[in-house]
């Protein structure tokens, strides 16, 4: 059992996440590239030297927002298709990208900071690649289900367009047609998500609801998901 935190320790979490909330509002009204620590602590009636104890730069806030924005779109996709029955795999797919869009329509500002224009002089550091690769891992464990399963057979063919140690990570070795498949079911997820909520089909596609289904069944055929 933890230890329960100290009372420093409760302010410390709340005045964190107090600074987080605020600079989300930021992200909606001014985009990320505007972020700004001292107008968030003038927003919060803190002196910017108190803000800076809590986040020493505009890029650790930055991160904290990018991984609390993967943190949150991944359990969505992961929580989705947890409920869906271990042997559908097509259902678990559907379920997970579903989720995936739905996070970004309620929250676009935030999908934006991860998917979106990257923000001059911010370089993404290594706690931002677990929490990014949340809903592909998703989409990755439906396939490797299927495969030990028996549901699904390797793919015929093979390709060298993906990276050996990500083979071997994800038992996708013997596999690799259906390793670069992912990788574009991946991409093309958040490619669809990315240009409705970016308004590139607008006055196109009449019914995003069942056009983002299709663009989800395309994948699936592509992966040869039953």
């Amino acid at each position: 059992m933890s230890a329960p935190r100290t009372a420093r320790a409760r302010v410390r979490a709340q005045l964190t996440s107090e600074i987080a909330d605020v600079a989300r509002t930021h992200l909606a009204t001014g985009g990320a590239a505007a972020l700004s620590l001292r107008a968030v602590a003038r927003e919060l009636r803190m002196a910017s030297s108190a803000v800076y104890r809590y986040f020493p730069s505009r890029d650790d806030l930055l991160t904290t927002l990018i991984v609390d924005a993967y943190d949150a779109l991944g359990e969505a996709a992961e929580q989705a298709e947890a409920g869906v029955a271990r042997t559908d795999l097509r259902g678990r797919l559907h379920a997970a990208c579903a989720a995936a869009r739905d996070w970004a329509l309620a929250h676009p500002h935030e999908y934006a900071l991860l998917y979106g224009s990257p923000v001059p002089g911010y370089a993404a550091p290594e706690a931002t690649i677990g929490p990014a690769g949340r809903v592909g891992t998703v989409i990755v464990g439906i396939v490797r289900d299927g495969l030990a399963s028996g549901a699904l057979t390797p793919l015929p063919g093979s390709v060298d367009t993906i990276d050996s140690r990500v083979l071997a990570e994800f038992d996708l070795t013997d596999d690799t047609v259906r390793a670069a498949r992912l990788v574009g079911a991946w991409s093309g997820l958040f490619g669809a998500i990315g240009f409705e909520l970016h308004g590139h089909t607008h006055n196109i596609v009449t019914d995003h609801v069942a056009w983002f289904r299709a663009v989800v069944d395309t994948h699936a055929d592509a992966l040869a998901l039953p």
